[in-house]
């Protein structure tokens, strides 16, 4: 089994969020599946019961109290997101926000932040469809952020796998990423 770790963020603004796996809140965009296994790397086996909050940008990289929520990961470490794919931010290359707790329990201990990250090939693609093309931040490639350059060293993958569901693209996608946490810290 292979684990990909991914360092704790110093930029999060972590926010509890509902307990709710649709954290989509009606907001326009491309529908996206996302799923978040996380690893506990003290024994390479699946962190259940752990709460994931997750938030991003929507379509025209704008932040509000829409597409954030946390759910708790099953007996398998997941736990699956309904959302949209995010739209691109000026404050950094497309990415989507987690915060990894200790427990189930919203209120216990952080033991991880960070971003997630997509490719520029996917992100092109997206920034080209309806509703994307309509945003106005500048444009910052992943090669350009400093937190990608992070997030990607020392052997770690923050990158997010897309894939789409069907072949009449751009019905929706989905993503998958393995996230590594120390649960006693």
């Amino acid at each position: 089994m292979t684990l990909w770790f991914t360092p704790l963020s110093t930029t999060a603004n972590l926010l509890v969020q509902p307990v709710r796996q649709d954290v989509t809140d009606g907001q326009v965009g491309i529908a996206f599946t996302l799923d978040i296994t996380v690893m506990d790397v003290t024994t390479c086996q699946p962190f259940s019961n752990a709460m994931v909050e997750l938030w991003s940008a929507n379509a025209v990289g704008e932040y509000g109290d829409f597409l954030r929520g946390a759910f708790t990961t099953a007996s398998n470490g997941v736990a699956q997101f309904q959302t949209i794919f995010p739209g691109y931010t000026s404050d950094g290359a497309n990415h989507m926000n987690i915060a990894v707790h200790q427990t189930s329990d919203i209120s216990s201990p952080v033991v991880h932040t960070g971003e997630l990250f997509f490719t520029d090939p996917w992100t092109n693609i997206i920034a080209m469809s309806t509703t994307y093309n309509e945003n106005t931040n500048t444009r910052i490639m992943d090669a350009q952020d400093p937190d990608y350059a992070t997030a990607n060293s020392n052997g770690n993958n923050a990158i997010i796998s897309v894939t789409s569901i069907q072949d009449d693209w751009p019905t929706g996608i989905i993503g998958a990423i393995t996230v590594g946490v120390n649960p006693s810290k």
